[in-house]
């Protein structure tokens, strides 16, 4: 690891300002993600500005009727959060379906969604990696790809999104609320806050530099069984080949997002258009120009599976993950 100076933030301003001022500056919460690529060497922060002693650790109600979830708020402490199981059961389940109970008590709210990619070959330095280093090439385009994106991808990178909790929050049409350093704030919806690779897979999500995530936010509840079904190689802490958050309505209307298969939670409102047409008719839409490799086009295939699964389940009233 190499050596790198620190500061505790004593606002969400203050540490937007510190992250502007010094070059290579990045916020630091629960660390679970930044500091195993901090070991690795693949990111080289210069300066870490701590961000967990700024009260952003609540979980309030908002006018609208909707929940507005402080960045700090751990995965444990939002998943267990009543009001949480009861309005938004979808999200509860996908926290729960993720990490160990040990990781879920460090990660954050706001760190969950800034995670980087799983890719073996952004984790392996010895590989050229675009996302890593721009410019350098994309060894898993002819490398092994089983757990690699077959949506969204380009031509310089196909890794995908690891998150479970993010999948979810795209279901639930949830905001991401952020302050710049000048004290600018902004809301930005889930479905544009992570970017496509492009040519510019380095960059992961739509954030500026020294903009830090304050809040998300969820609308007022739609009611409706929520359901999250991961298919991975492991019964636990292991990330997803595919996972599937939905919300079916009784009348069988509903919507769908799909994890694994992108670098971005993956929802398309044609493909919830056709929730009442089955699974096929979903999964259709939602993979329709799908660019695999010969070891994950299976993915194809695994994402209507996966989206029967998760409709049988809401059928069924079992709503587990």
């Amino acid at each position: 690891m190499k050596s790198f100076t620190y500061e505790r933030a004593t606002s969400p301003e203050a540490a937007a300002k510190a992250a502007i001022a010094t070059k290579g500056a990045k916020f630091i919460a629960g660390g679970t993600n930044l500091i195993d690529l901090m070991k690795l060497e693949i990111e080289t922060p210069t300066h870490l500005i701590d961000v967990n002693g700024l009260g952003l650790d609540e979980i309030t109600e908002t006018e609208d009727g909707g929940l507005r979830i402080g960045a700090m708020v751990s995965n444990t402490d939002l998943s267990s959060d009543q009001r949480i199981r009861r309005d938004y059961g979808v999200l509860t389940r996908a926290i729960v379906a993720g990490a160990s109970g040990q990781l879920r008590n460090k990660a954050s709210t706001g760190g969950n969604l800034l995670q980087r990619t799983r890719c073996p070959y952004f984790y392996d330095t010895n590989m050229a990696c675009n996302k890593r280093k721009p410019g350098d090439g994309c060894s898993a385009k002819e490398g092994y790809s089983r757990q690699l994106g077959i949506m969204g991808v380009s031509d310089a990178c196909i890794a995908t999104y690891p998150g479970d909790m993010a999948v979810a929050l795209r279901v639930l049409d949830a905001q991401v609320e952020t302050v710049k350093a000048d004290g600018t704030k902004r809301m930005i919806p889930m479905e544009d806050f992570h970017r496509l690779p492009g040519d510019r897979p380095d960059l992961d999500n739509v954030l500026e530099t020294g903009e830090l995530i304050t809040a998300v936010t969820l609308p007022k509840p739609v009611g409706g069984q929520h359901i999250y079904h991961k298919v991975r190689d492991r019964a636990s802490y292991a990330f997803a080949l595919v996972s599937v958050a939905a919300i079916v309505q009784p009348d069988g209307t509903g919507r769908v997002a799909v994890g694994g298969i992108a670098p971005k939670p993956w929802r398309d409102d044609a493909a919830d258009a056709q929730m009442r047409n089955g699974p096929a008719a979903v999964a259709r839409v939602l993979t329709k120009g799908a660019k695999t490799t010969p070891d994950n086009a299976y993915k194809v295939a695994l994402v209507e599976r996966t989206i029967a699964a998760a409709m049988a389940q809401a059928a069924s009233g079992k709503a587990r993950s």
